[in-house]
């Protein structure tokens, strides 16, 4: 159990303050520089490859070249224990990868810039690597940035670092979504009038973004941390390091992807209902991890790496969680991560196709989503951010699960009004705000879960685990609606989201925090 004070809240002319710290103020630009690529694997490709004349069904495979963003956690102890050559001395642990990794999104970017995809297959080809090496160097940024921001400040200003990190981040997703069509219709290409040197134009200018976090990242300083906990290794124990990482995660998207055809079979026989489908995907992902698992253990048995290197590096930040908050609590903020964001995620995976099927149209859906609702979530996080600092992480952390289960009934009223372009704009707003404060706190409470012996290892698994089981879910939220209508399933999503107050609770009776939560005698600064 975790036994630290609670601080008592400061005043306000400090936390301001304290928002236009430097370190608050360079998160907002690193946050601009993650939520860049994004949005170009997604929305902004699959608009290019539809005017491209791409069929529909090879445009949705390019979603899976953001697979990394769901299994940085693979690769993040990369991060934490393997130095870069020449980088790691001049920059630093952190500033030598964050480099690296914005060099590589950048090089992504222009390369997708250089292919046609109505050229034929193998073009389309060279834009599908191109798609998951930004993918892969884009969650390889996400690890980096998360790391850093926990490293570099003190607890008090985790928040206010979260809150500004979430606001740059969605104005880099409007740059690279909305600012991207906009470039392209700008320089000539329309649907109908496909013009390959209006989209290479548009990608050239986004990878010209990505030197707003290239410039940062030179600009701020090396946090003030310990490495890894561990021994010195040679150069070649590193190599059979990444030679074994190599073949883990080549085991893990390997079973994950040849066992697709069995799952699908086992839910078509099972009934094919949202809840046993769910639990089929949930099955399909534990086998993948647990190949990549067995294919490392073998490999580590049969000498190719380091044993202890190993333990180190894949073992030891999993057992120090576990360590320091004791079996019973480490469970309970495992569950409590897990299930935080389920109440909006699994919603907002089907609220644009309501809003089209109550009778908005597809610009009132996008002024009210991609413009006002935007607004509204940066908005949201900047104050999540100010609340947390001003009267603690745990009690905004209580208030975002409380909105962002209690907005959801707005929509079971929208769903009843039908086309009503206030209701819309109050619902969206609603939804937006809840989740813009709900993320910051919810942010800040995860930097404050890890350790910076292992930081970027931890925040990644903790990252990836909380939107693990809502999009799951949440890919089932079809079938649910067909059986239970929109306002049933209004309902549903805001009954999901009553556990998680619960254990929201339940974590304020087990751990005290400021900020960061910390065991007696833990030397996580």
């Amino acid at each position: 159990m975790t036994q630290t004070s609670e601080r008592r809240p400061q005043g306000w002319s400090q936390t301001g303050k304290e928002l236009l710290h430097p370190r608050v103020i360079s998160m907002l630009f690193l946050g601009f520089s993650a939520g860049v690529p994004l949005l170009l694997i997604f929305s902004s490709l699959s608009l290019w490859l539809r005017e491209a004349g791409i069929e529909r069904n090879a445009v949705t495979f390019f979603s899976w070249a953001a697979l990394g963003y769901s299994f940085k956690f693979v690769w993040a102890p990369l991060i934490d224990r393997l130095p870069l050559p020449f980088l790691t001395r001049r920059l630093g642990r952190r500033r030598a990868w964050l480099l690296t990794a914005q060099i590589a999104v950048m090089t992504a970017i222009l390369l997708m810039a250089t292919v046609d995809p109505a050229l034929g297959p193998d073009s389309l080809t060279a834009m599908a690597l191109a798609a998951v090496m930004l993918g892969f160097s884009s969650a390889t940024q996400d690890i980096v940035i998360d790391a850093y921001r926990i490293e570099s400040a003190p607890p008090r200003l985790q928040a206010l670092m979260s809150s500004t990190y979430i606001a740059g981040y969605r104005i880099g997703m409007v740059a690279a979504g909305a600012g991207a069509l906009f470039l392209a219709a700008h320089f000539g290409s329309e649907a109908g009038e496909y013009s390959y040197a209006a989209w290479r134009a548009t990608y050239s200018v986004m990878a010209c973004l990505m030197l707003v976090g290239l410039v940062t990242t030179l600009v701020v300083r090396e946090p003030q941390t310990r490495g890894p906990k561990g021994h010195s290794y040679a150069t070649i124990d590193y190599a059979r390091l990444v030679a074994v990482f190599l073949l883990m995660a080549s085991a893990f998207v390997g079973g994950f992807f040849f066992s697709g055809a069995l799952f699908d079979d086992l839910k078509g026989s099972s009934g094919g209902g949202a809840l046993t489908g769910f639990l089929w995907e949930t099955l399909h992902f534990a086998l993948a991890v647990a190949t990549a698992i067995l294919c490392g253990w073998l490999l580590v048995r049969l000498g190719a790496l380091n044993r202890l290197m190993a333990r180190e590096t894949w073992i030891e930040p999993v057992l120090d969680f576990f360590r320091r908050y004791g079996l019973a609590t480490a469970v309970l903020l495992l569950c409590l991560i897990g299930l935080y964001r389920i109440s909006d995620i699994v919603l907002g995976v089907i609220a644009n196709v309501f809003y089209q099927d109550i009778g908005f149209s597809k610009p009132q859906i996008a002024t009210a989503v991609q413009t006002f609702g935007v607004f509204v979530s940066i908005a949201g996080g900047l104050l999540g951010g100010l609340l947390a600092t001003r009267y603690g992480v745990l009690r905004i952390l209580m208030l975002g699960a409380i909105l962002s289960s209690a907005t959801n009934l707005i929509f079971v009223i929208l769903a009843h009004a039908g086309n009503e372009l206030i209701l819309l704009y109050l619902a969206v707003g609603a939804d937006n705000l809840a989740a813009g404060l709900a993320s910051a706190a919810f942010v800040a409470f995860l930097s404050s879960l890890t350790s910076v012996s292992f930081t970027a290892v931890q925040y990644a698994i903790f990252s990836s685990l909380m939107t693990l089981l809502p999009k799951l879910l949440g890919g089932y939220s079809g079938s649910i609606v067909n059986a239970i209508d929109y306002p049933g399933f209004f309902i549903f999503t805001t009954l999901i989201g009553v556990p998680v107050i619960i254990l929201v609770w339940l974590a304020g009776k087990y751990l005290t925090m400021d900020g960061r939560t910390r065991r007696s005698g833990d030397k996580t600064t």
